[in-house]
């Protein structure tokens, strides 16, 4: 199977299929879901799926093949290598775990940019799992699936399990990349996820080639045009803060920065929903009422069936899965103008960031590099502290190529966009986690407001003696004291050990990237200033 490509593995599996459904909607899906016992209705109306063991991502089970292609362009420090041999003796195993199999097959677009788009096909014995890429990604109008051929081919099967003596894998489960062909196999678990993010995975491969930034960011656009993109990781608010009643919404997870403006890799968005609430998140809690919609590993109160999204005892990483134009106040196209915002966000549990910061675009870089969060103490026993949590790029997990090959697109595009770049702080301020308390959302958006409108361009601010960054003295709206996080402490000695320890922090996991950039790694803070 050497020659194998994309397209004709697509003919192959479909033509060795008992049979193959191709680009049915979600009605047909759902119907054959209940119908297969795949999973459930909630009270409204939405497919409820249990994933089983895995409930998330298993990153230790993602491979990329190792080729000529791959060998000097992968971040190899980040993914585990597959040798080509292998991964022909696991593409040959796999194609027969499906041959005989009733089959659901999906034709879609990733990329809203015409000019950067890719045909992506997925072939699965599950019908849920296709409603739910059906979801995600861009749906095609029948009449443009007219002559379809795949760039990307995903063959998914839950069951398969490897055997990691013959195919080279670590255990049962497979997410296995050939980024020269676009073959993407998934097997052994049922968590949707992987799907989505494989695509993620090839677009953040192949898309610096065309010119193109992939970011994992959400991204909306003002009534004045101006498109504003969120990076942060899970919790930091980057979803509940880019869905603004006031603001067109491009899109929550993955997009591309190109020379036209940005767009939306999806159609769709997979929202957290654990602790949901209508009163927080009132589009998203109303998307989970919608048929169709996908809920992932949710818990249904077994007489009304109704969703308890504060139940997080099978996980606390529950899914709402639904398209986009379920939601009222979102773009028709996909796209939106070159950014005039780049914002940050962090949650930080140790309550020594302001709540916000404006950044030069080597300070936004750095930190885009640090991708920094902290996560609140946990409930197993000795943890008392926060965690901190350093992902690259805000998704080292889907990034392919190095870091720096996306920080230096990154800063070229702000540099010649002109666009402000923000820090905000979603996390605890008066004290770490378990004393302070957590900057109140009505804040957050005060100041984020703020920062987008041009409010904060020329106002009074002060430099940070540690960060370095700019802080606003003041801000209408919004307690100043809550400005400058050290006034907030009580035992201000403790703010300084605790602001020394997170530099700290942010120093040895930057010594990895300082090699690579000097210039940037000089605008990242100091240690001997917060010690001081």
């Amino acid at each position: 199977m050497t020659a194998t490509t994309c397209q004709s593995l697509a003919k192959t599996v479909a033509a060795k299929a008992a049979s193959v459904r191709f680009n049915d909607a979600a009605p047909i899906l759902v119907e054959t879901a209940i119908a297969n016992g795949e999973g459930r209705l909630s009270a409204d109306g939405a497919f409820v799926a249990d994933t089983g063991k895995f409930t998330g991502r298993s990153p230790s089970d993602k491979f990329i093949v190792r080729d000529d292609l791959t060998e000097k362009l992968v971040w190899w420090d980040n993914t585990k290598a597959l040798d080509p041999a292998q991964f022909e003796i696991l593409l040959a195993d796999f194609t027969a775990s499906l041959a005989g199999a009733d089959l659901f097959g999906q034709q879609l677009f990733a990329g809203a940019d015409l000019k950067h788009q890719l045909n992506v096909e997925v072939l699965t014995p599950s019908a849920w799992h296709a409603l739910f890429i059906r979801n995600l990604l861009i749906r095609p109008a029948r009449a443009g699936l007219t002559g379809f051929a795949p760039d990307v081919t995903i063959l998914h099967n839950p069951a398969f399990k490897a055997d990691p003596a013959r195919h080279g894998t670590r255990s049962e489960t497979v997410i296995a990349l050939d980024l020269s062909r676009n073959i993407v196999l998934i097997g052994g678990t049922a968590y949707a996820g992987e799907i989505k993010k494989s695509v993620f995975s090839l677009f953040n491969f192949h898309a610096p080639s065309d010119g193109v930034l992939p970011m994992h960011c959400s991204a909306n656009t003002g009534k004045q045009g101006d498109t504003a993109l969120f990076f942060g990781l899970s919790g930091t608010g980057k979803t509940t803060l880019s869905t603004d009643p006031e603001r067109i919404l491009i899109g929550d997870d993955e997009h591309g920065w190109s020379d036209d403006g940005v767009f939306n890799l999806e159609g769709g968005c997979y929202a957290k929903t654990i602790n949901l609430s209508p009163q927080a998140e009132p589009e998203i809690f109303a998307a989970t009422k919608r048929f169709g919609t996908v809920l992932e590993n949710v818990v249904l109160d077994e007489n009304t069936r109704e969703p308890d999204f504060d139940d997080g005892s099978k996980t606390e990483n529950t899914r709402a899965a639904y398209p986009l134009y379920v939601l009222d106040n979102v773009s028709r196209t996909g796209t939106g103008p070159t950014p005039t915002n780049v914002v940050l966000l962090t949650a930080d549990a140790f309550g020594v960031l302001p709540p916000i910061a404006r950044l030069s675009p080597d300070q936004a870089i750095y930190h885009f590099l640090s991708g920094y969060t902290a996560k609140v103490a946990g409930t197993e026993r000795g943890v008392t502290e926060p965690q901190a949590t350093f992902s690259a790029c805000f998704g080292a997990p889907f990034m392919s190529l190095h870091p720096t090959v996306y920080g230096r697109m990154l800063k070229k595009r702000i540099r010649e966009s002109l666009a402000e770049c923000w820090l905000i702080n979603t996390g605890w301020t008066g004290g770490a986690y378990g004393v302070g308390k957590r900057i109140s959302i009505k804040d957050t958006r005060r100041l984020l407001n703020a920062a987008l409108s041009g409010e904060l361009i020329n106002v009074p601010a002060r430099i940070d003696p540690v960060f370095g960054f700019a802080v606003p003295l003041a801000v209408e709206g919004v307690d100043s004291r809550l400005l400058t996080p050290r006034e907030t402490w009580e035992d201000k000695a403790a703010y300084d050990r605790q602001s020394a320890k997170l530099v700290g922090l942010f120093e040895a996991n930057f010594e990895k990237f300082a090699a690579a950039d000097a210039q940037i790694a000089e605008a990242g803070p100091r240690l001997a200033v917060a010690a001081e």
